[in-house]
């Protein structure tokens, strides 16, 4: 099996008027279909950098990223991305909402509503169809943008702290329900968290990131023995304690 993302060596700087700054340095990584791949890292140390360059929102200074063998780039329905927030517009129905990207692209056709359709019984939306996002709760918001990105059918989810928003106790059922949706769908994915407990229960691999310029400091693959492989389970792991303490250690060099 062929890995479905490719970063080469990439290295990004930020050019103001009072000089450069280094954001990344030379990053390689490749990341199999299926997987999922939990970065951590220092406060500013270009996290999210890395997600807009795989996105193809930004372009790297030198080296390469591929996905299916073919240049990232902005735009394709190839990534998708969800954010720190889940931008529903209010003026508009959720289920409006879900078909944004599909209106945006003018790909309406009876084949994409019929998905659409069945992502939102599947995963519970049905009836809050016609509602507006201030009449649902933050994890069904977050669930609702979550369908938005997956009716455009992507080979590959970013995920930013999506979850950073909302308080502990909703923010641990919906990690753990976004976590199935996105099993269930089989997406590869890549999410970027301060919360190290986060990065161990959803991930097959953790990637911590050093101060900038970011390098990956260290790969860390993550095993754990579960009946239950349900990220709130994964906390109980008898493992988790270990993983947690060596990317504490990690960023506490770091800092």
């Amino acid at each position: 099996m062929n890995p479905i993302l490719k970063v080469r060596d990439v290295c990004l700087s930020y050019h103001t008027l009072s000089g450069e700054t280094p954001a990344l340095s030379h990053i390689s990584f490749d990341l199999m279909p299926g997987e999922f791949l939990s970065i951590v890292g220092p406060s500013g140390c270009g996290k999210s950098t890395l997600l807009n360059l795989i996105a193809g929102l930004l372009a790297p200074e030198c080296g390469s990223i591929t996905l299916d063998g073919k240049p990232v780039s902005a735009g394709s329905t190839a990534v998708g991305y969800m954010l720190q927030k889940d931008h529903l517009l209010e003026w508009r129905s959720i289920y409006k909402n879900i078909l944004l990207g599909l209106e945006i692209r003018k790909e309406l056709t009876p084949e994409k509503l019929s998905h659409a359709e069945e992502l939102l019984r599947i995963y519970g939306l049905d009836r809050f169809r016609d509602a507006r996002p201030s009449q649902l709760s933050g994890g069904m918001r977050q669930r609702a943008a979550l369908i938005r990105t997956l009716v455009l059918k992507p080979e590959l989810l970013l995920l930013d702290e999506p979850f950073s928003a909302l308080d502990y106790q909703t923010r641990l059922t919906v990690c753990d329900d976004i976590y199935k949706i996105i099993k269930k769908e089989e997406k590869t994915a890549v999410l970027v968290t301060h919360d190290l407990s986060e990065a161990i229960s959803l991930a097959d691999k953790v990637y911590v990131l050093s101060a900038r310029p970011a390098t990956i400091k260290a790969a860390l693959p993550i095993q754990l023995t579960l009946q239950d492989s349900s990220p709130l389970a994964a906390r109980n792991a008898p493992e988790f304690p270990y993983y947690f303490k060596q990317l504490w250690e990690e960023l506490t060099d770091e800092t």
